[in-house]
């Protein structure tokens, strides 16, 4: 044993001649081989296996999850944001005041805003990134929109459309996803997030009531609710779901569910202070 270690550190060496160089390189394979047994040995694991594919859903068979976000108590009252120290962004706001966007409970009483998002049961499954880039803007000193998904990779375009506004987008992250970087004029940048991560919080470090959250996915299956409280999660293949609702005051919630070819099912998410 020790014999064949000492050949395998000489045969890595640079002094093999040329008439034994096949036979060399042939050992060197497998001296190769007994290493990556040893270490599989010392962990008890072997290589992950490659993840795979989606296969593509079938439209015809495939299921749909629609449901609704719904506020239950008193709505809060939102907040007016003094925007005066900024000229511009206080000209725009003429007419249609600034408020805070951390809770906004619609007239029907459902919430918007909240992220809603398959959290289990696709598996290993690996869905295509999307080329079209999702767009955030910051405009009238607010980043709109205020909360949305968006896959891994995918190009995130980011604006400033605050003529002769300073703005600046940071993005707060716990997996990779951050970046940090002032926009001192109307003008446009591309970045993308790396990984998986529900919510990133992005924020503007010259305007501090300035904030938005990005659900980072690895597949398709999100949404966020407007301004009817609504969501849908369509072309879903049949089978078993966990469903995660998140809201920037109120946290989180989960519903299992099961759905069948071509089956449509309806869940509601309620949310309350203290929740």
């Amino acid at each position: 044993m020790k014999r064949t270690l000492r050949f395998c550190e000489w045969a890595r060496g640079d002094h093999v001649t040329l008439p034994v160089s096949i036979l060399v390189l042939a050992l060197i394979a497998g001296c190769g081989g007994k290493e990556e047994s040893k270490e599989q040995a010392s962990t008890g694991e072997a290589k992950p296996a490659a993840r795979q594919a989606a296969a593509a859903v079938d439209i015809a068979t495939a299921a749909t999850i629609t449901g609704r976000v719904v506020f239950s108590g008193t709505p809060p009252t939102m907040q007016l944001i003094d925007v005066s120290s900024e000229e511009v962004c206080s000209h725009s706001a003429e007419g249609s005041p600034v408020y805070t966007e951390n809770v906004v409970v619609n007239s029907d009483g459902t919430l918007r805003h909240a992220f809603v998002y398959v959290k289990e049961g696709l598996g290993d499954r690996e869905f295509p990134v999307p080329t079209e880039p999702v767009m955030i803007d910051q405009v009238g000193c607010r980043y709109v929109p205020h909360v949305f998904g968006i896959q891994a990779k995918q190009p995130l375009k980011i604006k400033n459309s605050d003529e002769r506004v300073l703005h600046n987008i940071h993005a707060f992250s716990k997996k990779g996803n951050g970046f940090n970087f002032g926009m001192p004029k109307v003008m446009e940048s591309t970045k993308r997030f790396k990984k998986r991560e529900v919510m990133v919080r992005i924020k503007c470090d010259v305007h501090s009531w300035m904030s938005s959250y990005a659900g980072v996915l690895d597949h398709p299956y999100y949404g966020v609710t407007g301004e009817d409280g609504t969501f849908t999660l369509a072309a879903l293949p049949p089978g078993d779901y966990v469903i995660e609702a998140w809201h920037e005051e109120y946290g989180t919630q989960t519903q299992a569910i099961t759905v069948t070819e071509s089956e449509t099912k309806e869940i509601t998410f309620t949310f309350e202070p203290g929740s």
